[in-house]
């Protein structure tokens, strides 16, 4: 859907529903169909987590890692993009699962559902970039002289996070380009890969991609401890179910999307779909390029850049690498956008310290600045203050980091369960133009609470059993600060009549921004 087909008609509809939930249309629609995929296939972006996460499946169960492991991992991650599809179309807002927990639950239950995808969103940028820089230092460190210290990767890290803030600030309409490039970028960056290592490699041999090995401990460079085969092939499943998150970026840009109700469910699972296909294409053609296996495992982390050394021609690595390197960039970019618009969208309703300051857009911009600085400045001090500090060795960064995307799918599954709980009910009495059914819509329910379990089973395993005792504490700090505090004060979403008497205040707060549509 190009914005070209889009009618007043059109954009009176999307604004009397933005309307009828309470709120104004601050934000400016500028997103096509294709534009919102974008943003979600962006952040997902397979050329960043499916690469710097590439040793959790070869030097874990080896081949089959990928050639099993990442269709089922990303089948996992598929149940919870079809499910918040069906919810989405329903309540097409910006910060969405904030809405959708406090719509089909409660106060209580929005808020628990804001924080965990906030700071989910906040510590998986700070991580996208940090792998940015990782995979910098790898790619180009050594023809430019530059090490992976600390100090250069913070220079490095706030330099690129400004830069994508910056970029946010300045509208969405240069934000979106910028992430349409990055969705073709990231489909020709695939076959590019899988092109030159299919003609790097010495042979086909398809099997590798269904043979087992057990790679934990030292076969695998410490990458996984030893653990049993069942474990290590669940491990192993992380590559993809951590590659695969983030399409969530579609709802958050809903109040910026055109024919949202029908536009952010179609992208939410198309990107998932799209990244499981692109990224299998170029991981199972990695695998075959590998020289052997067993040597591929004993790199560790560093397995990527390996392979590339041993197979692959420097003029054409290098520019693989510079195309990979864009792609990172641009996945930082997309993150911003949906974590700055999950705190406006938050903020709005007085969920955060300065929400004033962080719900106001700018009339010259259209965008959330305060909240895009916010977010950016938060990530980068997350990775300054955690890379400091250790626990028992283990560097707090590295902890952190593994409860990210455990945050994230928690706040995924409580709108998911929620719904499940209230369709046909007052709460939720009316489909959007995206209406799978009730049946298809309870079974992807069902996939998707048993998939949270299965995801934080295996990601509160060693090395990572520090995240147990951290989602723990902060499930015990948040109700805490719930009943303590934001039980009274905070009141969540406007509903009822509260929507009613909002709509002076809506009127004025479009005219602030210039907004024309009605």
């Amino acid at each position: 859907m190009a914005a070209d087909d889009y009618t007043e008609v059109d954009k009176a509809d999307d604004i009397q529903v933005l309307h009828s939930m309470g709120y104004a249309q601050e934000l400016e629609r500028r997103l096509s169909r294709f534009s919102n995929f974008a943003v979600s296939f962006s952040i997902i972006c397979i050329l960043s987590g499916g690469i710097n996460s590439l040793a959790q499946a070869t030097s874990g169960a080896g081949g089959i890692g990928i050639g099993i492991g990442w269709l089922v991992g990303c089948f996992v991650s598929l149940t919870f993009a079809v499910a918040m599809s069906q919810i989405s179309s329903a309540y097409p807002t910006a910060g969405g699962l904030y809405h959708w927990g406090s719509i089909l639950g409660n106060r209580g239950t929005g808020w628990v559902t804001a924080w965990l995808n906030l700071l989910g969103l906040i510590t998986v940028l700070g991580a996208i970039n940090v792998g940015t820089w990782t995979f910098f230092v790898g790619a180009f460190g050594p023809a430019l002289g530059i090490e992976g210290t600390l100090t250069n990767q913070m220079i490095f890290l706030v330099i690129i996070t400004g830069a994508q803030a910056l970029i946010n600030h300045l509208g969405i309409k240069l934000t979106a380009k910028l992430t349409d490039f990055s969705g073709y970028l990231i489909f020709f960056g695939s076959i590019l890969i899988a092109v030159v290592c299919l003609l790097s490699a010495e042979t086909w041999d398809f099997s590798r991609l269904f043979t087992f090995h057990n790679y934990s401990g030292d076969a695998g460079n410490g990458v996984w401890p030893s653990v049993s085969n069942a474990w290590v092939f669940a491990l192993g499943l992380l590559l993809p179910i951590y590659t695969i998150t983030g399409y969530d970026a579609s709802a958050h840009t809903s109040e910026e999307t055109i024919k949202a109700a029908s536009s952010v469910p179609r992208a939410m699972v198309m990107s998932v779909v799209w990244s499981a296909l692109f990224g299998y294409l170029f991981l199972a053609a990695f695998v075959l390029m590998i020289p052997n296996m067993d040597d591929a495992a004993k790199q560790g982390w560093n397995v990527f850049f390996w392979a590339f050394d041993q197979r692959v021609s420097p003029g054409l690595k290098e520019f693989v690498y510079l195309v990979v390197f864009l792609a990172q960039l641009l996945c930082g970019l997309a993150t911003v956008t949906s974590a700055s618009r999950m705190i406006f969208a938050f903020s709005r309703d007085g969920g955060l310290p300065g929400s004033a300051a962080l719900a106001k857009v700018s009339p010259t911009y259209r965008t959330p600045v305060a909240a895009i600085w916010t977010a950016s400045i938060l990530s980068v001090l997350f990775v300054w203050g955690s890379s400091v500090v250790s626990v028992a060795g283990t560097s707090a960064y590295t902890i952190v980091v593994s409860c990210t995307v455990i945050f994230l799918f928690l706040s995924f599954t409580v709108p998911i369960v929620l719904g499940m709980m209230a369709w046909g009910t007052p709460k939720w009495d009316k489909m959007g133009p995206w209406n799978m059914g009730r049946a298809i819509f309870m079974l992807f329910g069902v996939l998707s609470i048993l998939s949270m379990i299965l995801i934080f089973v295996i990601g509160i395993q060693p090395p990572n059993d520090w995240a147990l005792y951290i989602t723990v504490g902060f499930f015990i700090l948040t109700a805490i600060v719930w009943f303590a505090f934001e039980r009274n004060r905070f009141q969540g979403p406007p509903l009822g009549d509260i929507i009613a008497a909002r709509q002076a205040a809506i009127k004025a707060a479009e005219q602030a921004v210039g907004e024309t549509g009605h």
